[in-house]
């Protein structure tokens, strides 16, 4: 049986408000046949008409757009402003006149399929069964899911990465569920600041790094048409921040560490000031995850292996006298020649025999984390460290024990430190780790540089 044919027409119109003339924001306007001036509301209700057959049937939109602002003929809003209180774009009012008008042609092709030609009643219970559902006009968190899902795939983002930006978007929520994009005027963005910095504690660094993320989703709005805001191009809040301390073992620390004998290696308990009550002697048990931790970490020390590569290392990597892999986090083909250390570490674990291939006993970064912190004590790594932080104008001098600021990533800091300090270039060191310019190998060669300056000192006597 053939298709059956539905004529119909759609019509998108303002349904208009009279107005006294003496009225605040009037819209006027003059009939081209009579002549007269009539005076309107200035903004007005989107309707819609449609007719089919003998058919007529009207739909609110649930739009309201400013007449000055609306075009009769193209039955669209004019390309590039806004309307009402709420600034709702015309690029989000004309995508919902295009998607309702294209949902009204699919239900009319369902009739047509079923070769019904509908009565007001059965296109009306037809239309607003769906509508709310079908008909959705774009959220400010629809776009930045839009920017994150478009993002990740042309940059290639890790998982690490979609978690910080989901991150992101759960403090943007809870600072403002209802956000739109004019939320983030200059005063929105200084809002946005005072919420990270008193409501979730933040540090000045740790907020300067979630509004660099903010602004680049602000900018890609804007360049795709959705953001019309502009006060991010200029925000610069002067927030004191200090430079970050390169945490690392010096070789003296590091030939403690890795001789360590764990025979009698025991646990410090310590009172709420810090001194020692008693010492426990550790099981065999702990000895032994100390020790395969205590290597590990060392192997990072002498290879520049970040965590997520040395957990990843395959025996099938290891090649001769090398090492070849390609990074977790960069995804740059490095070789790292094996040195006598780096070797022993290999050779120790053998013959031994892990999930996947693996060459060395690695556990979850977090447990080695907190293992390398009672590491780090039982080998009295104690030597004072002073960092400093900013919350606004407020700064924090906090002092820890160096082994209570191990962490995994430690191990590729005391390589490259070592490593400057003994007179190997930094070109050299940059074809170990992956660094691909000086910017991010600065802060290590300021280490080293500091170092010699306290070694040449020890001739001053």
């Amino acid at each position: 049986m053939a298709k059956t044919e539905i004529k119909h027409n759609v019509l998108f119109f303002t349904d208009k408000e009279k107005s006294e003339p003496t009225a605040e924001n009037v819209f006027i306007e003059v009939d081209q046949k009579t002549k007269e001036t009539k005076y309107y509301h200035y903004d007005a209700k989107v309707r819609i008409r449609i007719r089919w057959e003998k058919n007529v049937i009207n739909f609110n939109l649930g739009e309201r757009v400013e007449l000055a602002k609306w075009s009769t003929d193209a039955q669209r809003c004019n390309a590039g402003t806004t309307h009402g209180k709420k600034k709702r774009t015309a690029k989000d009012i004309n995508k919902k006149i295009e998607t309702t008008s294209n949902y009204i042609d699919s239900i009319f092709n369902e009739f047509a399929e079923k070769n019904i030609i509908p009565t007001v009643d059965e296109f009306r219970n037809r239309y607003n069964h769906e509508t709310a559902s079908t008909i959705k006009v774009k959220t400010f968190f629809d776009y930045y899911d839009d920017f994150v899902n478009k993002q990740s795939v042309e940059n290639s983002w890790k998982y690490a990465t979609l978690q910080k930006f989901a991150t992101i978007k759960n403090h943007l929520s809870e600072f403002n569920k209802t956000a739109t994009f004019e939320t983030f005027s200059k005063d929105g963005l200084n809002d946005y600041i005072s919420f990270l910095r008193y409501t979730k504690d933040m540090r000045n660094t740790t907020i300067l790094k979630q509004l660099a993320f903010v602004k680049w989703f602000l900018k890609w709005a804007t360049i795709e048409g959705y953001n019309k805001t502009d006060a991010y191009l200029t925000f610069a809040p002067k927030m004191p921040k200090a430079e970050k301390k390169v945490i690392f073992l010096d070789w003296t620390e590091l030939m403690t560490v890795y001789n360590f004998d764990f025979t009698n290696a025991k646990k410090k308990i310590k009172n709420n000031k810090g001194e020692i009550i008693n010492e426990i002697e550790l099981t065999d048990e702990n000895k032994k995850a100390l020790e395969k931790v205590r290597d590990v970490f060392c192997f990072c020390c002498f290879t520049s292996l970040r965590y997520s590569d040395v957990e990843n290392l395959k025996r099938s990597d290891i090649k001769k006298d090398e090492i070849q892999i390609t990074t977790i986090k960069t995804d740059d083909s490095i070789t790292i020649e094996l040195n006598d250390y780096s070797r022993d570490i290999l050779n120790k674990y053998k013959n031994e025999v892990y999930p996947n291939n693996k060459a060395l006993p690695v556990i979850s970064n977090q447990k080695m984390n907190d293992h390398l912190k009672d590491l780090g004590e039982i080998c009295e790594l104690d030597s004072s460290i002073t960092l400093t932080h900013y919350k606004g104008a407020k700064r924090f001098d906090v002092v820890y024990k160096k082994h209570e600021l191990l962490t995994t990533h430690c191990g590729r800091r005391t390589f490259i430190c070592n490593a400057l300090m003994l007179g190997i270039p930094a070109e050299t060191v940059m074809k170990w780790t992956g660094h691909s310019d000086y910017k991010s190998m600065q802060p290590y060669i300021d280490v080293a540089n500091d170092e010699k300056k306290k070694a040449m000192n020890l001739f001053n006597r």
